[in-house]
C-alpha cells in the first residue's frame, strides 16, 4: 500500500461538539487507506464508548471554531483517573525489588492515553519535538509498535533478535552516531517481547542508554505490574492496560510512567506538562477501574494455566515422536534469566509469574494447522482475555512479509497462545487433543 502522507493542502479539519467536542478530518476519498492506517497503527483514534455517547446527543451536534476549541474542551479527568493512577501506583510499590530506592514515581507521574499504542506513540512524537533523533527498537515488538517507528520520525534502528550478538551491535551502533555527532533520542524495547518472549537483558540497555546519555523507554505489558519490578531501570514504563491489567476484553486503553529516579526526569516532565493532553475517555477510564480491581487474583491465575500449558507441551517436544518442536517462553528460553533477575518477591497474597502470553512451534505447516483448527479455544489477537486465545501470529501479522519475519526467528509454524481464566485440567485436554492431532498429520505416510 502507498504509504505517501496526504498532502496538507488535500486535508482540512473542523471542530464539533455533540456532547464532547471532537474533530473531524475531511480527505480524498482514494487517500482512506493512508488515513486508515494513520488511526489504526499509532491507535490515536476516539473510542467505541466516545462514540456512543456522542451518538446519543447528535441532536445538539454543531459546528465551532476552531480558535473556541479550548473553551469548549472538557478535560478528560474523573475519580476513575484518579482512583486508576493510585492504583497502579500501588501495584508499582507492591513487593519492590529494592524498597530503598527513591525518589519513586507518584500518582502525578502517571498519564494515561487512549490505546496501549497511543502511550507508545504519543511520548515518542513529544521525544521527536524535542531532538528529531533516530528512534531504537531493541528486540521485536508488537507489529504496530514496529510500523510506528519504521513510519513516524526522521530515522530508526530494529536490532529485531534482542540477543545478546544484538546487544554487541547495538553498543558499536550507539558510539558510532554519538562520534558523528547524530543524536539517539531513545531506545526502546518489551519486556518480554512479543510474540517469541524473548527477554532483553535490561541492565545492560540501561547502561547503554546512561553511557550515551538517552532515553530508555521499555513496555512491561506482557510482564505486568504484578509480576515484574523494573520501573527504576527505565526512563519511561510505557503499558497497555488493554490487556491483562484491564482483563475483561472489553475496553482500550494505555499509560506511561516516568520515573523520577531517572537523570532524564526534569526533561521528560517538561515534555509531557507541553505536549500532553488528556484523551482517555471518562467511560473507559471508569470501565478499566472496575475491571482492575481483581487485577492480582487474576494474574495468579493467568500465570498458574499458562505454565501448566507450557510445562505440557515442553514435555511433548522433548518426545522426538511430537509435532511439537518448541515452547517459547521465559521459562524455556535462554534469555529468561533475564526476566528472573525482575521477578517480584512473593508476599502473602501473590507469588509473581511469567504473565499468560507464551508460543508454541510445529513442526511443519501441515501439523500447525492440524494443531490449530484442533485447538478448541478463541481465535484472535488479544492477549490477557478471561478465556484463551491462539493467534496464527505470523501468518496473520507477516504474511506478506514472511521471508522478512524469518529473519527475526517468526515462522508460519509458529501459534500464540494467551492462556484465560479457564479451568486448568480443561485447557490441558483441549491442548492434548490439539497435539495428538497433530502428531496424526505428522505420522500419516
Amino acid at each position: 500500500m502507498d504509504k505517501t502522507p496526504v498532502p496538507a493542502d488535500r486535508i482540512s479539519i473542523r471542530a464539533f461538539v455533540a456532547k464532547d467536542l471532537f474533530f473531524v478530518v475531511f480527505f480524498p476519498q482514494e487517500m482512506s487507506p493512508v488515513l486508515g492506517g494513520f488511526w489504526s497503527t499509532p491507535g490515536v483514534g476516539i473510542s467505541s464508548r466516545f462514540a456512543e455517547v456522542n451518538l446519543q446527543h447528535l441532536g445538539k451536534l454543531h459546528e465551532i471554531a476552531l480558535v473556541d476549541i479550548n473553551r469548549e474542551r472538557a478535560s478528560f479527568e474523573s475519580p476513575a483517573h484518579a482512583i486508576l493512577r493510585q492504583r497502579i501506583i500501588q501495584y508499582l510499590d507492591r513487593a519492590p525489588l529494592n524498597p530503598n530506592v527513591q525518589p519513586r514515581p507518584s500518582a502525578e507521574d502517571v498519564y494515561f492515553f487512549p490505546t496501549g499504542m497511543a502511550s507508545i506513540y504519543k511520548p515518542h512524537t513529544y521525544l521527536l519535538n524535542m531532538h528529531q533523533g533516530t528512534t531504537i527498537l531493541f528486540g521485536m515488538a508488537f507489529l504496530n509498535t514496529v510500523a510506528t517507528f519504521q513510519e513516524f520520525g526522521v530515522d530508526h534502528k530494529f536490532f529485531g533478535l534482542g540477543t545478546e550478538d544484538d546487544l554487541q551491535a547495538l553498543a558499536v551502533y550507539l558510539e558510532q552516531e554519538h562520534q558523528s555527532g547524530r543524536k539517539v533520542q531513545a531506545i526502546w524495547a518489551e519486556f518480554p517481547a512479543n510474540p517469541l518472549l524473548v527477554v532483553p537483558n535490561l541492565r545492560k540497555l540501561r547502561e547503554l542508554a546512561d553511557q550515551y546519555n538517552t532515553v530508555l523507554a521499555i513496555d512491561d505489558t506482557i510482564g505486568g505490574f504484578a509480576n515484574i519490578d523494573i520501573t527504576a531501570m527505565t526512563d519511561i514504563l510505557v503499558t497497555s492496560l488493554t490487556k491483562s491489567f484491564n482483563g475483561y476484553a472489553d475496553v482500550i486503553a494505555g499509560s506511561a510512567i516516568l520515573n523520577p529516579a531517572s537523570r532524564k526526569y526534569a526533561e521528560l516532565k517538561s515534555l509531557f506538562e507541553m505536549y500532553y493532553v488528556p484523551e482517555l475517555y471518562i467511560a473507559d477510564a471508569e470501565t478499566v477501574e472496575r475491571n482492575s480491581r481483581d487485577f492480582l487474583t487474576r494474574t495468579a491465575k493467568l500465570n498458574h494455566n499458562a505454565q501448566a500449558i507450557v510445562q505440557y507441551l515442553q514435555e511433548c517436544a522433548q518426545d522426538p515422536m511430537s509435532a511439537v518442536k518448541v515452547v517459547h517462553y521465559p521459562t524455556t528460553n535462554s534469555s529468561g534469566r533475564h526476566y528472573e533477575e525482575f521477578m517480584r518477591p512473593p508476599t502473602a497474597d501473590f507469588t509473581a509469574g511469567y504473565g499468560c502470553l507464551f508460543n508454541v512451534e510445529l513442526e511443519d505447516l501441515p501439523t500447525t494447522i492440524a494443531f490449530y483448527e484442533t485447538l478448541n479455544v478463541h481465535k484472535g489477537p488479544h492477549l490477557g482475555a478471561p478465556f484463551t486465545l491462539a493467534y496464527a501470529y505470523c501468518m496473520c501479522a507477516y504474511g506478506a512479509k514472511l521471508q522478512w519475519a524469518a529473519s527475526y526467528g517468526l515462522r508460519p509454524t509458529q501459534i500464540r497462545i494467551s492462556a484465560g481464566l479457564e479451568d486448568e485440567n480443561v485447557l490441558l485436554e483441549e491442548f492434548r487433543i490439539a497435539v495428538e492431532a497433530a502428531d496424526r498429520v505428522k505420522a500419516a505416510p
